[in-house]
Order: C-alpha cells, then sequence, then structure tokens
C-alpha cells in the first residue's frame, strides 16, 4: 500500500510535469511567462550546487527551525494547562478565538519596528502563525481523553498530575504531534512570505524576489518555487516518519480501523 501511494504520487507529478511542458511547446502560452518544465528542472538542478542559493536556503530554515520550536515549546505546555484546567481553557478562549483569524504576514511592519534583526523578525512571525495551530490541536486532544480512563485511574487513587501524566499525554501526544506538521507547513509559508514582502539579505523569498530583477527570469522563479515545494515535501515526510516511529502504537491501531 505505501508503494502504491508512493507511486501515484509520483505518477502525478509526472502527469503535471508533462501537461505543462506541452502547453509550453505548443506555443498556448508565452514562453517567457510559463517556460517549459524541462527549463524550470534544468534551472532547479543548478540551485542545487548554487552556493548562494544554498547559503538563502540555510537562512530560511534557520528562521524556520528556530520559530517553530519556540512555538512547540509555548504552545505545549500552554494547551496542556489550558486543556487540563476547565476555568482557565473557558475563560481563554475568547481571546485564542479572537487572535488566531489574525494573518502573521499583517504584522510583518510590527515585526519589522520590534526586531532589528532579520531572522529574528522573520522567527517571530513564524512563532505567532504557528502557535495556533499546535496549541489547538493540544486543547481539543486533552478535551477529547477518554474519560474513563482518567476516572478509572483515579479510582486507584491517583491525583490530577498523575492522570495528566499516565493518561491524558499518551493519548493526546499523536494529535498534537499532527499540529506541529500541520504548522511546519505553515511555518515555510510564512517565512518565505515574509521574505517576499519585508525584504533582508538572504533567503528563498530574497532569491524568489531578485530573479524578477533586470527583466525578470520566470524559469529562474518557478526553479526556485520548485525548491521551496521540495523543502516543505521534505519536512513533512521527516516528521510523519518521527510519528510512525514514536506513535507506533496509534498508527497501528489507525490502520487496524481503517
Amino acid at each position: 500500500m505505501k508503494h502504491r501511494r508512493i507511486l501515484l504520487g509520483a505518477a502525478g507529478v509526472a502527469g503535471l510535469v508533462a501537461v505543462v511542458e506541452v502547453v509550453s511547446r505548443a506555443g498556448l502560452v508565452d514562453e517567457t511567462a510559463l517556460p517549459p518544465a524541462s527549463t524550470v528542472l534544468r534551472e532547479a538542478g543548478k540551485l542545487a550546487v548554487d552556493g548562494e542559493f544554498l547559503t538563502d536556503v540555510g537562512a530560511t530554515l534557520t528562521a524556520w527551525f528556530g520559530g517553530l520550536a519556540l512555538a512547540v515549546l509555548v504552545a505545549v505546555p500552554l494547551g496542556v494547562l489550558l486543556g487540563s484546567v476547565p476555568v482557565l481553557g473557558t475563560a481563554s478562549r475568547a481571546l485564542v478565538e479572537l487572535l488566531r483569524p489574525i494573518p502573521s504576514v499583517a504584522l510583518i511592519p510590527l515585526a519589522i519596528i520590534l526586531f532589528a534583526d532579520p531572522t529574528q523578525m522573520k522567527m517571530s512571525l513564524i512563532f505567532y502563525a504557528c502557535l495556533w495551530p499546535i496549541l489547538i490541536n493540544t486543547l481539543y486532544a486533552l478535551r477529547d481523553v477518554d474519560p474513563v480512563a482518567k476516572e478509572s485511574l483515579r479510582s486507584f487513587g491517583f491525583g490530577t498530575l498523575a492522570v495528566l501524566w499516565r493518561v491524558s499525554l499518551p493519548s493526546a501526544s499523536p494529535f498534537i504531534a499532527t499540529g506541529i506538521r500541520i504548522a511546519a507547513s505553515v511555518a515555510l509559508v510564512v517565512v518565505i512570505s515574509t521574505e517576499l514582502l519585508a525584504g533582508g539579505i538572504d533567503g528563498v523569498g530574497i532569491y524568489l524576489s531578485d530573479t524578477q530583477s533586470g527583466g525578470g527570469r520566470t524559469d529562474l522563479l518557478l526553479a526556485g518555487a520548485c525548491w521551496a515545494g521540495v523543502l516543505g515535501l521534505l519536512a513533512n515526510t521527516a516528521l510523519f516518519g518521527l510519528e510512525r516511529i514514536a506513535f507506533r502504537w496509534h498508527t497501528a491501531r489507525v490502520e487496524g480501523i481503517a
């Protein structure tokens, strides 16, 4: 089943490449607006050994990882606290629902004022964007823990912290991990968007912006965008693999139900 999914995914990518190649070569669109897929892939291959572009990738990944890690360190304990203490959870609900719809890119001017360092500025926006999916997943995961399991442990004399450690957290952990994986994809979108809109010294977004200076090179733009997609795919695959290893019992149960 796993190999079949991989093959189908590869077939989908190959199909898209073929369609773009045919459309561009047939002259249905201007090649300067949509270069042939083979040209884009050739330029993407050159970028893989381009020192300047790799420096840009490193800058983007540094901000991505820093902002995401900070969000995890704050959102998971905060979600556990709000999800475990009903009074706090109810009191904070309106505030959470008020703040989480605010797009992080709308806060770029504020971040520029608060942080002189471009990396810190990007990390702050990533932190804000990633905080909410992790926090919400943690909250709902804790609320959905089987109450019978918790009451059974309490009946044996275990306290609140013991119930949280032995039942609530193990049960909620797979769903918290899913929130982190979603946040990782959001973080990549935010960091590249911030680089495009706010500028800076280096980063994938800076590279994409630079490709449009001096007349513009759509093939280079799309080649850089392809690598942005590859980074997202690799991050998601790595986190999903860690989930399967860390929560093998949960994966086996879900696959057994399916």
